[in-house]
């Protein structure tokens, strides 16, 4: 038997938000277009830190605390983002750095 107290209202917003049918977590790299706020004119890729839960905002929308990834992957700038989650495209995995020639050795005179 469960306790109705234990259980969280209906509407209630837990600590994860839902992107297309599942949640937004820690280390979830996420591609933003417009389809999740008219501000992603230009498509950027962010690795999410955590979900502001605390911050209040309408319904269907959250703001996130990430880094701004670069082409290679690295993080470039840490944001807080405003947006839609259903509109938040879920990439398996950073972008692949680029490729590197290995390092030549060099000889040293003495």
């Amino acid at each position: 038997m469960s306790d109705e107290r234990t259980r969280p209202a209906p509407g209630a917003a837990g600590p994860d938000v839902q992107v297309r049918a599942r949640t937004i977590r820690s280390g979830d790299v996420l591609r933003l277009t417009r389809d999740a706020s008219p501000q992603f004119v230009r498509p950027i890729t962010v690795r999410v830190i955590r979900v502001l839960t605390e911050w209040h905002t309408y319904h269907g929308w959250v703001w996130i605390e990430c880094y701004e990834l670069g082409r290679d992957g690295e993080a470039v700038a840490r944001r807080e983002l405003y947006l839609m989650p259903a509109g938040a495209h879920l990439l398996p995995g950073p972008p692949a750095p680029p490729r590197r020639r290995p390092a030549v050795p060099r000889r040293v005179a003495v």
